[in-house]
């Protein structure tokens, strides 16, 4: 990989509304428009053109998913007014990525589309509210290189600008798992059993971690209801007598992934301990000078 350089402006001044995202040496461009201001972009006349665009809703709270719908127009402002009037209020913020040189045509965004949310779909880590599967385009094989090359860039300046929808968890976790310095683990009463490592987004514990059974009286109640809701869309699965994680998931600290493996409430950062037993506090401040 190789160091990039991105360029955010700042439209209308404020960090909160219009932002224009640009990367060296590339045609595409990226815009993050709050739904408050889509009717300002009058004067954005480069926004009537070709292009793809995500609808993106962010959850109330921290157990439900952030919501997207990934769409494309041979005019996205236009596209993107529509939406404002339609049965669509689930968001609150879109981002369109269009070409500087106005070289994407309808096939070309039409097979974005389709990647952006075959992408998606696998990430798992937003709702995805498309009702139907986009329809991939035909295009030539010089054609599809040049836009899985867009499609990458795409990929990265999202997860800059704020949203991780199309990064999967377990690429996250490959990317230090062959490093067994930066494993932790639980191993405590009632069949608690947990792998897994700090993220840049929180804490991942891993597939396979056995999950405690029952949990204590005094249980936090938030913990109660992020449990619950684990086990009713199955992240928690039975099997045999145990409770196991099913597949990676990103909790939002050490300590909630601790109380969930543990089910009592719990300290992630003194629980979640190396295989020569560092806690992950320890981990985290060795060699930094505390005096």
């Amino acid at each position: 990989m190789f160091a990039k350089t991105i360029k955010l402006f700042l439209i209308d001044g404020i960090p909160n509304a219009r932002i224009s995202c640009e990367l060296s040496n590339w045609t595409g461009k990226a815009y993050k428009i709050p739904r408050s201001y889509v009717k300002e972009c009058t004067d954005r006349p480069e926004l009537e053109t070709t292009g793809v665009y995500m609808l993106i809703g962010k959850s109330d709270n921290t157990i439900s998913k952030n919501e997207i719908y990934i769409g494309e127009a041979e005019n996205i402002f236009k596209r993107v007014q529509q939406h404002l009037v339609t049965e669509k209020d689930f968001w609150n913020e879109v981002i369109i990525f269009i070409s500087k040189d106005e070289n994407l045509n309808k096939a070309h965004i039409k097979y974005l589309e389709n990647r952006l949310h075959d992408i998606s779909i696998k990430a798992n880590r937003f709702e995805v509210l498309n009702k139907q599967i986009p329809t991939p385009s035909s295009i030539s094989e010089s054609d599809k290189a040049e836009m899985e090359e867009f499609l990458s860039n795409v990929i990265m300046l999202v997860n800059i600008l704020g949203y991780k929808v199309f990064e999967k968890i377990s690429d996250l976790k490959e990317s230090k798992e062959e490093d067994q310095e930066n494993l932790f683990f639980i191993e405590a009463i009632r069949g608690a059993s947990g792998k897994g490592k700090p993220s840049t987004e929180g804490f991942i514990v891993f597939e396979n971690s056995q999950i405690a059974d029952p949990v204590t009286e005094s249980y936090p109640k938030s913990m109660k209801i992020l449990r619950e809701k684990l086990l009713e869309e199955k992240t928690i699965v039975t099997k045999g007598n145990k409770l196991i994680l099913k597949h990676d998931y990103i909790f939002s600290s050490s300590s909630t992934a601790a109380m969930i493996v543990m089910g009592r409430s719990a300290n992630g950062l003194i629980e979640w301990k190396t295989s020569n037993g560092k806690t992950l506090r320890d981990f985290e401040t060795e060699g930094i000078n505390q005096q």
